[in-house]
């Protein structure tokens, strides 16, 4: 969303503190400013702090807590990643869980699931879909593989588009954003 134009703020809500770790480790200008704000009153204080972005991104905690709660709450869209493992199917069942008490609060809230780490041609990833259709959010059909380039570039503080030879990483990103149902020309926070 940068390189098209577009005013990005991450926000890191998980007290591992990945993605300003990643920010951190940059030696290039960032694409976009990387805030921390692991505190469960991140939906209060939301607007203030992401007031003048076209858009939003939380990156939230991993386990269904207080955190969790407030990224939620902050949020227009969620977008779960998961692996298409049954583990990973067990597990998001807190996170939907918090969700949808939150859409009673909430009710414009919406979500999806977005495979990641899938691995091509296996029998696990073709059925990943079916695997996830008990649950109350629909699974994106872009899904991003396993691949090298995303560590490689995390570890230089970079994305898969600063990199020539990231193309396939770079692909199921495109991909994956496309198919978010996110209307950037309303600014709808993520």
């Amino acid at each position: 969303y940068a390189l098209e134009g577009f005013s990005v703020l991450l926000i890191d809500a998980d007290p591992q503190g990945s993605a300003q770790a990643w920010s951190s480790v940059r030696t290039k200008p960032p694409l976009f400013p990387v805030v921390g704000m692991a505190k469960p009153t991140l939906h209060q204080e939301i607007a203030s702090v992401s007031r003048g972005y076209d858009i939003t991104i939380i990156d939230g905690a991993p386990r269904a807590n207080q955190l969790a709660r407030s990224a939620i709450l902050a949020s227009t869209f969620i977008l779960i990643p998961a692996t298409p493992s049954p583990f990973d199917v067990w597990a998001s069942l807190e996170t939907t869980t918090l969700i949808t008490e939150a859409q009673i609060i909430r009710p414009d809230i919406k979500a999806a699931f977005a495979i990641n780490r899938k691995v091509g041609k296996t029998v696990i990833g073709r059925a990943v879909a079916s695997a996830f259709a008990d649950l109350p959010f629909p699974v994106l059909p872009a899904a991003v593989a396993q691949r090298i380039a995303f560590a490689e570039t995390a570890e230089k503080g970079l994305t898969v588009f600063e990199v020539d030879s990231a193309y396939d990483a770079r692909h199921d990103i495109e991909n994956l954003a496309k198919s978010l149902p996110i209307n950037l020309q309303q600014r709808t926070a993520a």
